[in-house]
């Protein structure tokens, strides 16, 4: 579905968005084309780039990925899109030296963000980047250090924040219509694509594929097919998980209650509690997953308490707002959702129900062409963006530090100024990780 920055403006004030929201702007109409570069050719990449090219703000010159059939289905769709052939490049430090791109899209695992955004940076680039920011904390600041020293506008893939039922809820809560608010429950149930998964064993890597570039700076496993193309999510060597992966939903807590309000601990239980076993003799991670397929984190903040869950099983049409976060205040319980938009059940049976639908684009019910075009446009005014890298790592802190928690068994303070977690050795450990040779942990 196209939408060009003059629709998105007339369908946003269609459906009563102020674009004089803090996270809404106009739009600008400048025209230029910027030369862009997509690193990581996979299926959400290749979304983030129709939508880039249909904003019409863009030309794309070269796609880069360790898999020469994503690079392949990449070329494909900008010649059928644009009619123009881009370069390919199966290595990003290549292609930022040669093509020297404006822009650059990184779609690629969570474990690559971080090096590939600070070297787009740091090459001159403007950078949009897919959620999480990054795999641990402490990699989430040095991308924040390398864009303010680079000057340059780093978009994090948190479309929620542009989405027309999303900022009008914002405005609902931010208008006092809720009350005071003190607890606010985030959960992402079940589903099919989280079934249990059968244990597969080891083979070669396809032709075409660079399985140790894939892995890059984390561990050299051995090749399974259910790492790549889709699985990798739910492998801790590549991912966090369900609850990295569903940071949109600590994003809109930390957008709706205050983005420079850090929580003050973290607790977590969970585990593997549905999901096949892993064989004895299978070498541990390589066939079946170990994130946790349940999850439950409670964040304690100064002023009100948020709470995670999740779990890859059960899942059921019988729930109310089946996915999203609550807000529980004095004056009713606001359900944030996606594809069901937002309702606000007062507390009062005298008052009404009020609900907004969900504006949402195909494929995937997005808003990317929002966040695209805000990105444009803090580019062109010299602005941040909705989704800073600032606010993308503060909201994936949260996420992770959910996961430093589960992975100790027992609760961690934390200091969100100091960004560390004071007097715990052995959680400040966990802030960052070791990389694989010849890779190097960005300095923070």
């Amino acid at each position: 579905m196209k939408m060009n920055r003059r629709k998105f403006m007339q369908s946003a004030t269609a459906t009563g968005v102020a674009l004089s929201a803090p996270n809404l702007v106009a739009m600008s109409s400048r025209g230029k084309k910027y030369r862009t570069a997509l690193i990581g050719s996979g299926w959400w990449g290749k979304v983030i780039t129709e939508m880039a090219m249909q904003d019409g703000s863009v030309k794309m010159i070269a796609v880069c990925d360790v898999d020469d059939a994503m690079n392949d289905s990449a070329v494909a769709l900008i010649k059928e899109k644009s009619g123009e052939t881009p370069k390919v490049y199966k290595d990003y430090r290549e292609l930022l030296k040669r093509e020297k791109p404006e822009i650059c899209i990184i779609g690629t695992p969570d474990h690559w963000h971080p090096l590939i955004a600070i070297a787009a940076a740091e090459a001159g680039c403007h950078i949009y980047v897919e959620k999480p920011v990054g795999h641990t904390i402490l990699e989430g600041r040095a991308m924040v250090n390398a864009a303010r020293a680079a000057n340059r506008v780093m978009q994090v893939g948190t479309h929620r924040r542009v989405t027309p039922h999303g900022v009008s809820a914002y405005n609902f809560v931010k208008e006092g219509k809720l009350g005071k608010i003190g607890m606010v429950r985030a959960f992402v149930p079940g589903g099919a694509s989280s079934a249990p998964i059968k244990a597969t064993p080891n083979e070669d890597p396809p032709a075409g594929l660079d399985w140790d570039m894939w892995c890059g700076p984390a561990p050299l496993n051995p090749y399974n097919p259910a790492y790549h193309p889709r699985r990798w999510r739910q492998y801790l060597d590549y991912a966090n998980g369900q609850i990295a992966d569903w940071v949109h939903w600590t994003d809109i807590i930390k957008w709706f209650m205050g983005d420079h309000k850090h929580p003050k601990s973290a607790s977590a239980v969970g585990g593997i509690m549905i999901r096949n076993p892993l064989p004895a003799d299978a070498p541990k991670g390589t066939t079946v997953p170990d994130a946790p397929d349940t999850l439950d984190v409670h964040w304690q903040f100064d002023d009100y308490v948020a709470t995670w869950e999740h779990h890859q099983y059960g899942g059921n049409n019988h729930e109310k707002g089946s996915i999203g976060c609550y807000f529980f205040g004095d004056k009713g319980v606001l359900h944030v959702g996606w594809k069901d938009g937002w309702t606000f059940h007062p507390a009062r049976n005298s008052q009404q129900t009020i609900h907004v639908d969900a504006v949402l684009h195909e494929p995937s019910s997005q808003n990317v062409p929002e966040l695209w075009a805000d990105f444009i446009d803090a580019i062109e005014n010299k602005r941040k963006p909705v989704s800073d890298i600032e606010i993308g790592h503060w909201s994936t802190t949260m996420s992770l530090l959910g996961i430093v928690s589960w992975k100790l068994g027992r609760s961690v303070e934390w200091d969100g100024d100091k960004e560390l977690c004071p007097g715990d050795a052995e959680a400040n450990a966990l802030l960052r990780r070791e990389y694989r040779d010849p890779w190097v942990y960005p300095e923070v």
